[in-house]
């Protein structure tokens, strides 16, 4: 582990599992990034550390992602663990097994259409719709970073709506709307049992997790951010590889 900090992070050690919160991001955290969203690999043994630490905090333990919560199921299957998911949009809390939707609306289908139509200058550009959030992945054609960049603000600036977000994470641009992020949802977590009272500790990789390290220090927790500094982490790991380990 790398810090940016002269005073170096302690990582919770196992006498410590019963005071604090594991909030973890999956891609480029627990998972290496792959050319498309749906070619990322779970190993078996990743599920069975996450089965088992999920126990070992007696339930603390929750999946904080950009994806869906049926998408992480069958994922992560047969672990149905806490989760925040599409930026928080959906949060499932311990105990439940309905996904809660504490954010109704959907991006609009007009604004919908004008960014598949800029995306679809090229096959190798996925766009991943996620109904609170549109996302425009394009790692398999990275040459088209800047064009696309600058396609979708147009759209987003001719669109003129309100509440309208947009993200640049790791060849991926998120369209989502403005008024929750995985921040809001993890500090409303947070008021959860088992997770009230703990010391919320929070690993992501990407600029998509600003919004959870922001609201860290009110909440007594630490972050560590993977392969970059993300500003708000106390430290970093050097790749997903670190994190399962």
């Amino acid at each position: 582990m790398h810090t940016n900090k002269v005073n170096r992070p302690v990582l919770p050690g196992p006498d410590d599992l019963a005071s604090i919160a594991l909030l973890l991001d999956i891609d480029g955290t627990l998972l290496d990034i792959a050319l498309t969203p749906d070619s990322v690999v779970v190993s078996d043994a990743l599920r069975s550390s996450l089965a088992q630490l999920h126990a070992k905090c007696g339930g603390a333990l929750a999946l904080v992602s950009g994806r869906l919560i049926h998408d992480i199921d069958a994922l992560f299957a047969p672990l149905r663990l806490p989760t925040i998911s599409g930026h928080g949009a959906e949060t499932r809390l311990p105990g439940r097994m309905l996904t809660q939707a504490r954010h109704a609306g959907a991006i609009g289908e007009e604004l919908r259409k004008l960014v598949a139509a800029a995306a679809a200058v090229d096959e190798r550009v996925v766009v991943e719709d996620k109904t609170t959030s549109l996302a425009v992945h394009y790692r398999l054609a990275p040459e088209l970073e800047q064009m696309l960049k600058t396609r979708v603000k147009a759209i987003v600036d001719r669109a003129a709506l309100q509440n309208i977000e947009v993200l640049h994470g790791k060849a991926v641009i998120e369209i989502k709307l403005g008024h929750f992020n995985k921040g809001t949802a993890v500090h409303e977590l947070m008021k959860c049992p088992p997770f009230s009272g703990r010391k919320p500790i929070f690993i992501g990789d990407d600029t998509t997790d600003a919004s959870v390290f922001k609201i860290l220090p009110a909440l007594g927790g630490i972050g560590f951010a993977v392969e970059r500094f993300v500003p708000g982490a106390d430290g970093m790991f050097g790749s997903p590889h670190e994190v399962r380990s």
